[in-house]
């Protein structure tokens, strides 16, 4: 079994190729070539702390495996990721474990990928203006993400820490061609924005319907569970929806879930998945005026497409520790 550390996956995975392995993931989802169990939680008592199992096979990957990972809010802002685990891989033709890969890079660099997919797929060609609520470990990869698929020049950012906000921008401003603005509120950061990425641990909605703009796309996606939201039912209900599983959306997600008890969405008003737009199925944005929304709930099978490029990598160039940890049946 090969060990693979968070630096090492982080160098094995670049935005730029994990962008196209998240396209062929969601593609091969909507073709019916995958197996995605929904992913059990156990919920850590007395706390918003959540331990999580998200297996997936797809027969167009030569491994499956599962992401076990912890997600605890809390962490924001304390040097530790939110998000902490490990992704193992097996081999698909005899069942081997052939890797154990650091969790936390994976997911930080295959969610904003995701975005970034949607954001092609539905943001207007000539957007060029991104609000990131938000100011951590998913805001840094989703100016990364989103600059690669439209032509970003100026990001606007809120925090409910105007102090994590000021150094996110000092360090976007380092790393990134972009004119970097902080602003005092939430409501602030969105105006004037033509992509809007909701990455935040919030658990009552940050983003309203009323501040959305016509020709606005939305990429909703800090909240994954069903006692958390980011978005307002308005916000929802004036926005055309897509997700990366419908199946996933109507059990995990607060942010659509509320508006549907509420009987401002139904289950209709989910457009498309991400996957059958690329593969044809659907269609993503119609004008140039409407709002659209992509809520993120992540899945497994982009964990083990991200996996499965890092692990064959890692063997070409003889990356990682190799450790034996038994399997092999004992010889006379």
């Amino acid at each position: 079994m090969r060990i693979l550390t968070q630096p090492q996956v982080t160098s094995l995975l670049p935005m730029g190729e994990c962008i196209p392995l998240m396209e062929h993931a969601l593609a091969s989802l909507s073709r019916g070539e995958v197996v995605l169990p929904l992913r059990p939680i156990l919920r850590i008592p007395g706390t918003h702390n959540v331990f999580g199992m998200m297996p997936a096979y797809s027969s167009a990957l030569p491994a499956f495996g599962a992401k076990m990972i912890t997600v605890f809010p809390g962490n924001h802002g304390s040097g530790l990721d939110s998000h902490q685990g490990a992704v193992l891989l097996f081999d698909a033709a005899d069942g081997r474990l052939v890797a154990l890969l650091d969790a936390s890079s994976i997911t930080a660099i295959r969610t904003a990928a995701v975005s970034a997919v949607a954001t092609r797929l539905l943001a207007r060609d000539d957007a060029a203006t991104l609000a990131l609520l938000g100011s951590g470990v998913q805001a840094r990869t989703h100016l990364e993400a989103i600059a690669l698929v439209r032509p970003i020049t100026r990001v606007q950012v809120w925090s409910r820490t105007p102090a994590h906000a000021v150094a996110f921008a000092t360090w976007a401003g380092r790393a990134h061609d972009v004119s970097v603005h902080v602003c005092e509120s939430a409501q602030h950061a969105v105006r004037g924005a033509d992509v809007v990425c909701t990455v935040t641990s919030a658990r009552e909605p940050v983003l309203r319907g009323e501040w959305l703009a016509p020709g606005m796309h939305v990429n909703a996606v800090g909240a994954s569970q069903p006692d958390a939201r980011e978005l307002d039912s308005a916000a929802v209900a004036r926005s055309r929806v897509f997700a990366d599983r419908r199946e996933s959306l109507l059990h995990e997600s607060a942010d659509f879930l509320t508006p549907l008890r509420e009987g401002l969405v139904s289950e209709r008003s989910v457009v498309a998945e991400l996957g059958e737009i690329l593969i044809g199925t659907a269609r993503g944005r119609e004008r140039a005026d409407e709002i659209t929304l992509f809520k993120s709930l992540g899945l497994a099978v982009e964990d083990l497409a991200a996996a499965c490029h890092v692990h064959s990598r890692a063997e070409r160039e003889d990356i990682g520790t190799e450790v034996a940890l038994g399997g092999l049946r004992p010889t006379d």
